[in-house]
């Protein structure tokens, strides 16, 4: 553990990347390379020494944590002399475009679901809760897309408020990257899972709170633990440049693709677009509005330029 003196007073304990790895102790890999492999996006580097080095503690850890908020369950319902059933454990997972946060989501529901009691581990994000591009346009908020007010944060709340309370089934909407636009009449159930995964850009966001009281304010208020992935604003643009130059060949190619009109660019045109966007959209959301939340996070992992974690800090007890 990193024991370091010139580091100031945190709410977070700092751990190297050796010395996280070491806290694995026996947990087991419970991953083939084959689902490694489909699991990661596909400008991700994600392979078996960063699933073991980083996902297995971190699994691990989870698995204690559910373990003791269960226990702690148990405890008020022999309190209270009642025979609800057990809520879900809500794990946030946040951090910028290109960050690589769908791959850290898809990791963490494959490791928790094999788990010796097999767990039902769901995973959601919210850009099913974009509003449709029909209201983003009618209030010019196109190139806003992203941003919290982008949201239909009403929505959103209501659905972790149902998952909670145990409502079953619950459903959310489910969003196209291809058509970039949230599907009509397509939805995602979510029926009483052990965890559900919740993932998305401003889920640690912290806004205005009813002045009432009588709402609950933010979606991270619903969350047992949450994890921000971390990157240098350099590195991100890096990322985001390259995965855009990789799609040219993939996803844009389709026609029926919300980006189809760039799948012709020549590379110097699609890096001057790519940046043109990072630097007009995402650099101004990921400054004002997502890197701001970092610090509300359970669980920081900060990687580097080569996709892999270097540090990973985690808040105190």
């Amino acid at each position: 553990m990193d024991q370091r003196t010139d580091r100031p007073l945190s709410p977070y304990r700092h751990f190297s990347r050796a010395d996280w790895a070491r806290l694995r102790e026996d947990t087991p890999m419970t991953l083939t390379q084959e689902e490694v492999t489909r699991l990661r996006s596909q400008h991700d580097r994600l392979d078996m020494a960063e699933v073991e080095d980083i996902y297995l503690p971190l699994s691990r850890l989870l698995s204690m944590y559910v373990a003791a908020t269960q226990r702690l369950y148990r405890a008020q319902q022999k309190f209270l002399g009642t025979g609800d059933a057990k809520m879900p454990y809500i794990i946030g997972v946040a951090g910028s475009v290109a960050v690589g946060k769908s791959t850290t989501a898809r990791v963490l529901q494959a490791l928790l679901a094999r788990w010796p009691n097999v767990p039902r581990v769901d995973l959601v994000t919210t850009d099913g809760f974009l509003f449709p591009n029909a209201v983003l346009e009618r209030e010019n908020l196109m190139e806003r897309k992203g941003f919290p007010e982008s949201y239909d944060i009403s929505a959103l709340l209501r659905f972790l408020s149902d998952v909670k309370a145990g409502r079953r089934p619950v459903t959310a909407p489910i969003y196209s990257h291809l058509v970039y636009d949230v599907m009509p009449n397509h939805r995602v159930e979510v029926d009483r899972p052990d965890i559900l995964i919740v993932e998305g850009l401003n889920v640690l966001q912290a806004g205005r709170p009813p002045r009432d009281g009588s709402a609950v304010p933010f979606v991270s208020d619903f969350f047992d633990f949450s994890v921000y992935i971390d990157a240098d604003e350099p590195v991100l643009r890096e990322w985001y440049v390259d995965r855009f130059l990789r799609l040219r060949g993939t996803a844009f190619s389709d026609p029926k693709s919300y980006f189809h009109r760039y799948a012709k660019l020549s590379d110097k045109e699609a890096i001057d677009t790519a940046t043109s966007i990072w630097e007009r959209i995402n650099l101004v959301n990921l400054t004002d509005n997502i890197l701001p939340t970092r610090q509300r996070a359970g669980l920081i992992l900060k990687k580097g330029a080569n996709h892999l974690v270097s540090d990973v800090a985690l808040r105190r007890l």
